[in-house]
């Protein structure tokens, strides 16, 4: 969890950076490419990355309003994923304080710590994003390096990629 506002601020720039750079490797052609018939695909996946932007903070009293996005383009699911990330940090910026970080809120039945709640925002979009670099590499795409180089990047460093 997070005790200061200002380490979730460190941490969220690297991940939302992280998950665009993610984003950005997508194609529209890419984007119903799913594991089984059941799935999620990876448009599906991308959208609610964004929605859980403004699902989690609507519970927190942040001030934003649940929003259930349904975009079908790699520029849209860009440009809103970039919009509702500064839309996150200007509320908390607005409305919380270090202070605010213990207070608790309801969340899927359970009472959660505001620095906790800001950790599962975290943490969810690291487990989505794991999810979307398999269906990527099925979908033929590039997978970009998020904590060290991609099986690519190796190899175009002239390294042979770890097994």
């Amino acid at each position: 969890m997070f005790h200061t506002l200002q380490e979730f601020y460190n941490t969220w720039k690297h991940e939302s950076a992280a998950t665009i750079k993610l984003f950005e490797k997508l194609t529209d052609e890419s984007l119903d490419q799913k594991i089984y018939g059941e799935g999620r695909t990876l448009m599906r996946l991308a959208n609610h990355l964004i929605e859980t932007l403004s699902e989690m903070p609507s519970k927190v009293n942040l001030g934003i309003e649940e929003e259930h996005p349904d975009f079908h383009s790699v520029k849209e699911l860009v440009e809103n994923y970039h919009r509702c990330s500064d839309q996150l940090i200007k509320a908390i910026k607005e409305k919380w304080t270090d202070e605010s970080l213990p207070e608790k809120a309801n969340l899927y039945g359970e009472e959660w710590k505001n620095s906790f709640t800001l950790w599962v925002m975290v943490c969810h979009q690291i487990h989505h994003r794991g999810q979307m670099t398999v269906l990527m590499r099925q979908a033929g795409l590039k997978v970009p390096g998020l904590y060290g180089p991609a099986r690519e990047e190796w190899e175009a460093m002239g390294m042979k990629p770890l097994a």
